[in-house]
């Protein structure tokens, strides 16, 4: 074995866990992938000589990397991320999917993703490496150019906003289930007062069906999201829905005519569904594994 193949085969027992990070940091599976490897194109040209701890020094480069996307996202305004979805993970429900396991070791549900997109990269960067995986904030300070107390404090505000907006999912998941499975036989049977049962009063609904539809569109309270019972009902009977976990919880995913026409992510707090998050823009589901 050659040291470059030497290098490769030690950046690879690092790849899961660097690919969890930067997912959580940009919410875009494509972009996370791309700042993995530019991790591995800065060890490659430096070498792994000096570094005492591999994993540390690859999960700030990761961190780095992740810091320059976002905020080149801001600046360019090009992408319309406050109008689209993150993108779902998706796997079965026997958990048959190592990779997808890994990388949604942490609860990572797509409400909390769509809280953290709305955090300014360095409260996002500071929440996710601290809360999420633990890093010091000595170790986080450097990365978005701040002292410790003040990495600290970024971190602080985030998590107050995240307590604040993102239901936390019941631990269980049959649980879960049985909710999901109640929504999906009141829809089925076009029953309005079985639909509302189910729905927290607070419950958000966001839909993603891609630019041509305008980006998400957000409908919340039980009364106005069981207002879309006919749209439900028709999704409900017209395709081969299946039981999924998208990021790691309850959900959905729906075929018509062998092809995907949207993923559902049901996230249920204290038994009812507290929210729906639903992509069906074309163009990304089909650059999911599904």
């Amino acid at each position: 074995m050659t040291p470059q193949d030497f290098l490769a085969a030690r950046f690879e027992d690092h790849r899961g866990h660097l690919r969890a990070v930067a997912y959580r940091m940009l919410g875009s599976l494509t972009e996370a992938d791309d700042a993995v490897q530019e991790a591995w194109l800065r060890l490659a040209r430096s070498g792994a000589d000096g570094i005492d701890n591999l994993g540390g020094w690859l999960t700030t480069v990761v961190g780095r990397v992740c810091l320059d996307m976002l905020r080149s996202r801001r600046r360019r305004g090009e992408e319309p991320w406050d109008d689209r979805l993150p993108d779902p993970v998706v796997a079965r429900e026997d958990g048959g999917d190592p990779e997808q396991q890994a990388l949604l070791a942490d609860s990572v549900g797509m409400a909390l993703l769509v809280v953290l997109e709305s955090l300014s990269p360095a409260e996002r960067l500071a929440f996710v490496l601290h809360d999420m995986f633990g890093l010091p904030f000595e170790q986080i300070a450097p990365i978005v150019d701040r002292s410790p107390a003040t990495a600290k404090k970024l971190a602080s505000r985030a998590r107050i906003r995240v307590r604040g907006e993102a239901p936390t999912p019941d631990p269980d998941p049959a649980g879960q289930r049985r909710v999901v499975d109640a929504f999906l036989a009141a829809a089925r049977g076009g029953d309005f007062d079985a639909l509302l049962a189910v729905l927290d009063p607070e419950v958000v609904l966001r839909a993603d069906g891609g630019v041509l539809t305008g980006g998400v569109r957000v409908v919340q309270g039980a009364a106005a999201v069981a207002g879309r019972l006919d749209t439900f009902h028709r999704m409900a009977t017209a395709a081969d829905t299946r039981p999924v976990l998208v990021n790691g919880v309850a959900g959905l995913v729906n075929r018509v005519d062998g092809a995907v026409f949207s993923v559902m992510s049901f996230t249920v707090a204290d038994g009812r569904i507290a929210a729906i998050d639903i992509l069906s823009d074309p163009e990304r589901l089909a650059r999911l594994s599904l």
